[in-house]
């Protein structure tokens, strides 16, 4: 439940509008409620400010269903990463304005619609092949509820691609950039802006790229103070990162 949900919902009480028991009964399943295979964690969003989200690989179809289906009680939005085209189908039954993103897997349902980020979040992709990862943010993001855009394909083998997008990096509260390969345009773009950049190294590259750590140690090690680094293919934590800190 949301503060807003349980504001609203202590303002009925108050009124007459609203039976304690009824209260009660909506209440009784926080701080997180067991359904067996997994324990929703429906007090997330009073804590933290945004509801669980359900990581879907190695779920089965009929879990993440499941999961979904309680969650769906309250009134807040919903994520699922890491899904596919069945497990969105079922959602879909679940409820019929579930957007299925099939680069990324994610999933989402949005029902609160309300910008609550202060400015832009930005997500840049150094490459066509890092669009997935790159996605998984912009969708996490969104659903957060902030302004997103996004720059595909800028990577620093044509310095240009992204010299030209100056303006628009400079009009961001939050950066995004994700790379795979030595992971070098976070500190390109880092250089070029006075925000924080948040760095997703990719595990695209070839076979000294060793699936990502070749990028993900490039970024660690970067000369630019504003990079931060979450781990190999991490747009979720990106986009997450990225919302709390455009709240601020």
């Amino acid at each position: 439940m949301t503060v807003e949900e349980i504001t609203k919902m202590l303002r009925k009480i108050r009124l007459g509008n609203m039976p304690v028991e009824e209260a009660v009964d909506r209440l009784r399943n926080l701080p997180f409620e067991n359904i067996g295979y997994a324990r929703i964690d429906h007090h997330r969003s009073l804590r933290q400010g945004f509801p669980e989200v359900i990581f879907g690989r190695g779920k089965s179809p009929r879990q993440v269903e499941g999961i979904v289906r309680r969650m769906l009680r309250n009134h807040h939005n919903i994520l699922i990463t890491r899904g596919d085209a069945e497990v969105a189908e079922r959602i879909r039954r679940l409820h019929p304005t579930a957007r299925f993103h099939p680069q990324s897997g994610a999933i989402s349902i949005l029902r609160d619609k309300k910008i609550r980020g202060k400015g832009k979040i930005l997500v840049v992709s150094a490459g066509t092949s890092d669009i997935p990862v790159a996605e998984e943010a912009v969708v996490t993001a969104e659903v957060m509820g902030n302004h997103v855009e996004a720059i595909y394909d800028a990577g620093v083998v044509n310095l240009h691609r992204i010299l030209s997008q100056s303006r628009r990096l400079r009009q961001a509260r939050v950066v995004v950039v994700v790379a795979g390969m030595e992971g070098a345009l976070p500190s390109v773009v880092a250089g070029m802006v006075a925000v924080p950049v948040i760095a997703v190294p990719t595990s695209v590259g070839y076979g000294a790229s060793f699936r990502g750590i070749a990028a993900l140690l490039g970024m660690l090690n970067s000369c630019a103070s504003n990079v931060a680094v979450v781990n190999i293919d991490n747009g979720f934590g990106a986009g997450y990162l990225a919302s709390v800190i455009n709240r601020l």
